[in-house]
């Protein structure tokens, strides 16, 4: 072999071109081969710079990403030979095979075929009108109607750009992480369509862990941008962040171990310690105008009990998004249509006050639930019936944490309240079996047809059966959408109450 000074010019000259090049041309010596080159440098050969080249580049044309062949990087695998106890002979022909192991193909078998089928594409002709319909009258609001400060107006900009890298980089790392929780065993069967091929069908659980992951990463970022080092929101903004990343890591803890309910109903009480001890905001609560002549006052100290109220709401919150579940996309889809309330409300309320520092607790809110809003989107587009990744606890966990801490960081808990009618519904409804007076299943989901794939509402106390029962059997995306709907209803006539109240209630 020619001793090689063009190794390392022949790479790096020659890399913007094709591995089918000047090189594999003989123009330059292609002599850093994958097996047979100097180890140090083995990793600049042309097959794996042009491996690595294609994976950084795939989120620009593959919607699932680019899968490097598993390979031994620097040195090849090669069979494990021992001589001891060998004739001469053998021993010879074992010295000849470790020298020249063989091209790899030979000294490697192929890997098994993996038998579960990969995650199909995320259904972004969905999202992404949906995506837009949600967000184009908040910036019209903020940009068009509204007066808002410019340097205001910054932030959510910039915030709105993080929280859409955050919705690629979720839809990028969702079908990596259901690969490695297929691996660990962390799947399920989707029970409402036993009978059928797709309920035969693995499906990974627990992916709220990457949108918790993706948000809290955006969530953190966003600070270099925003708050500076003396800030008195900064306090409290990692406070909220330190709750919502307790919940997140004990929504997943709950997902492996499987937690009991006695116990999933304390959990967000531990989760909210970190805000609890670190608001220092007021504790006051401004008295109805209809109630001043029985009160006295127009404006009530509740001191620690408003504390203990905020830790209620958020167990409430967590809670409600985790019981108001059970058929696809369900739960990522009443965390987004919730969340788009939140941020047009949160943008009204800037439009309408003089006051700066109401303006910028619910610009506080506004920081915290776009992230929440975008990545959601990313998980709904896998979520979105026919489901190919569950969300777990960890998000519904998650969802409500995020959505709670705005409400009471914003001061804005009641309207959340209104929010959530749907699931203040479903909880006074689902009482009964919760609290034991009746018998409860461990899934209290509706009947399935295999023949004709419609569901049938059971028995069980849950907003998702009692709606089968009142409007006839349909198929789970009918019902799906038939409750986000409401749930969209449920905002709209918030809206409207408080604008009907205005002036009179408060």
């Amino acid at each position: 072999m020619v001793k090689r000074k063009w190794d390392m010019l022949g790479i790096w000259f020659l890399f913007p071109f094709s591995r089918f090049s000047l090189p594999s041309l003989g123009v330059v010596p292609r002599l850093c081969d994958r097996v047979n080159g100097p180890w140090y440098l083995r990793p600049l050969c042309w097959d794996y710079m042009t491996e690595w080249a294609l994976f950084i580049g795939s989120p620009f044309w593959s919607p699932t990403g680019y899968h490097r062949p598993r390979r031994r990087f620097l040195f090849p695998r090669t069979k494990r030979v021992h001589c001891h106890g060998h004739s001469p002979e053998a021993r010879h022909q074992l010295q000849d095979l470790r020298r020249d192991p063989g091209p790899i193909s030979g000294t490697r078998p192929d890997p098994e075929p993996n038998p579960d089928p990969p995650l199909s594409p995320p259904k972004l002709g969905f999202i992404l009108p949906l995506s837009a319909l949600l967000f184009l009258p908040f910036f019209y609001l903020v940009f068009f109607h509204y007066e808002i400060d410019g340097e205001l107006r910054r932030s959510i900009a910039i915030n709105a750009a993080m929280s859409i890298g955050g919705f690629v980089l979720a839809v990028r790392l969702i079908p990596v992480a259901a690969r490695y929780l297929l691996r660990r065993n962390m799947f399920g069967y989707d029970i409402n369509k036993k009978g059928t091929p797709q309920g035969a069908i693995k499906v990974p659980e627990s992916l709220g862990i990457v949108i918790g992951i993706v948000y809290l990463l955006i969530a953190i970022l966003f600070q270099h941008f925003n708050f500076t080092a003396d800030s008195n929101w900064l306090v409290e903004y990692n406070a909220a962040l330190a709750s919502i990343c307790f919940m997140i890591l004990l929504g997943f803890v709950d997902d492996v171990l499987d937690i009991p309910w006695r116990v999933k109903l304390v959990l967000p009480s531990f989760a909210a310690l970190p805000l609890l001890m670190a608001y220092a905001g007021h504790t006051t609560i401004i008295i109805p105008k209809p109630l001043i002549q029985y009160t006295g006052v127009a404006i009530l100290d509740l001191g620690w009990i408003y504390k203990l109220y905020m830790g209620m709401l958020a167990v409430f919150c967590t809670n409600a998004i985790n019981i108001h579940a059970g058929i696809n996309g369900l739960e990522v889809g009443q965390t987004v249509v919730i969340s788009a309330a939140i941020l047009i409300h949160n943008v009204m309320q800037i439009g309408a006050s003089s006051d700066p520092e109401y303006k910028q607790a619910h610009a506080f809110s506004i920081y915290l639930v776009m992230p929440l809003l975008t990545t959601s989107l990313g998980l709904l587009s896998y979520n979105w019936y026919p489901s190919t990744v569950f969300v777990g606890d960890t998000y519904t966990y998650f969802a409500g944490m995020a959505m709670a801490v705005v409400g009471i960081l914003g001061h804005f808990s009641e309207t959340l309240l209104l929010f959530f009618l749907p699931q203040v519904l479903n909880f006074l409804y689902s009482c009964p079996q919760l609290f034991k007076i009746i018998p409860c299943p461990r899934h209290r989901l509706p009947r399935f047809d295999p023949q004709t794939g419609l569901l049938t509402g059971t028995k069980d106390g849950t907003l998702v059966n009692l709606f089968l029962r009142l409007f006839g059997r349909c198929s789970e995306k009918a019902l799906c959408i038939r409750l986000l709907i409401f749930q969209a209803l449920a905002c709209l006539a918030c809206f409207g109450l408080r604008y009907m109240l205005a002036g009179w209630y408060k």
